[in-house]
């Protein structure tokens, strides 16, 4: 809640509160006064009804639409952003965004038939991080990677057939460019035509015997990569 409240791109129009969450958060229903908010009392069972949890914290906020459009949110020189493409679960959204944001990427990029950013687990597993950095959603793809290539960013599939690695692309410098890195599900990854579109990819190196990476950790690992090589170019 204290994200959304000190979020610059967007405004919180009301919170609803209920008498228990009110004595637990009296600095939070402060700030939100000073800021304009209106302010409404709710019983507990109206709170469950407003929330998708089964243990509501007993605040929900009446916020604006989280994504940007696309030039927006890569509008300047991004040097790292992470573009989410068919992930249909909104748990590895919530958590790859949150990743970005602690990696220092500029932007993340809901492309396809990704799940929707505004989705309560997708929120929840963000830990506030969609308030922290541009958010943006298109269903059209194309146009993501197009809008990408034009704020000049290296298109790169994390792809775990990939024929080069990590390491392989750190010791050339590939890394030091500015990328966005294109995830796939965690249960399909990457269609075939899609990382064939792109402009490279690449795979986590596997030194022992897990047959692959989850989402979030693979993404963890490629955006750390990368945000590694910008910081040491």
């Amino acid at each position: 809640m204290r994200e959304a409240l000190a979020w610059r791109n967007g405004v919180v129009h009301e919170l609803f509160v209920t008498a228990t969450a009110a004595d637990r958060n009296p600095e939070l229903l402060q700030t939100a006064a000073q800021a304009g908010v209106r302010i409404s009392d709710v019983t507990d069972k109206a709170a469950e009804s407003l929330s998708e949890t089964v243990t509501p914290q007993g605040l929900i906020a009446v916020v604006d639409a989280v994504p940007q459009p696309l030039d927006q949110a890569l509008r300047g020189s991004p040097r790292l952003v992470a573009v989410l493409y068919g992930v249909s679960d909104p748990g590895n959204a919530g958590t790859v965004t949150r990743v970005a944001d602690a990696a220092g990427a500029d932007a993340v990029i809901f492309a396809g038939d990704t799940v929707d950013p505004h989705n309560g687990k997708c929120v929840r597993a963000s830990t506030g991080s969609l308030f922290h950095l541009p958010i943006a959603r298109s269903r059209d793809a194309a146009e993501v990677f197009a809008a990408c290539r034009r704020a000049g960013l290296r298109l790169v599939a994390a792809d775990g057939y990939a024929q080069e690695d990590l390491v392989e692309a750190s010791v050339k410098g590939d890394l030091k460019q500015p990328t966005a890195w294109v995830f796939g599900s965690e249960a399909h990854g990457l269609p075939d035509d899609v990382v064939a579109s792109l402009d490279t990819s690449l795979k986590v190196p596997l030194y022992g015997a897990a047959e692959s990476l989850n989402l979030a950790t693979a993404a963890a690992v490629c955006l750390y990569a990368s945000a590694s090589a910008h910081r040491t170019a």
